[in-house]
């Protein structure tokens, strides 16, 4: 699946970038194939919209956007297509990311716009969920997944000794 690119991947600013690599660890793991943009919805609004409306033509299926302050850039992306957009919050002062989860949040009736937690937990789940909307179509992406939250689980009882975890 790594050489088809399907998700695309949004920032604000090249700041977001240190966030965005939860993004496409997780990406990697699973072997998607993916694309990184940067566009700001207030700086460059031409060229987000120019970018929104051609995602479909060039196979992208979903979007992850990462953004900070008042976050429009999810909303934006959301109004000019019908595919997923999953957003990220980050945290910058003063508000260390709750406008931008509130303002992306509060996305109005009939524009939809998945909203994860503030910062890497958010940025780790985008490409998971990103994947898991793809698992619906492509069985090889659903295999990966759940390889991934085997070792995970695994993990997680290697580290406490003290959990009955049976190797499935």
């Amino acid at each position: 699946m790594k050489e088809k690119i399907l998700i695309s991947i949004v920032m604000g600013s090249d700041s977001d970038l240190p966030v965005s690599k939860n993004t496409t660890e997780i990406l990697d793991k699973i072997h998607l194939g993916y694309e990184v943009n940067i566009l700001s919805a207030h700086r460059t609004p031409e060229e987000t919209a120019k970018y929104a409306k051609g995602l479909q033509k060039r196979g992208i299926e979903v979007v992850i956007a990462l953004a900070g302050g008042a976050f429009h850039l999810a909303g934006v992306i959301a109004a000019y297509t019908t595919i997923p957009v999953i957003a990220v919050p980050l945290a910058v002062p003063p508000l260390n990311g709750l406008d931008s989860f509130l303002s992306t949040l509060q996305m109005p009736r009939g524009i939809p716009v998945a909203v994860m937690a503030v910062g890497n937990w958010g940025a780790t789940n985008a490409g998971i969920f990103a994947s898991e909307i793809l698992a619906l179509k492509y069985p090889s992406i659903k295999v990966s997944l759940s390889k991934m939250r085997k070792e995970s689980a695994q993990k997680v009882c290697e580290q406490n000794k003290k959990l009955s975890c049976r190797k499935k």
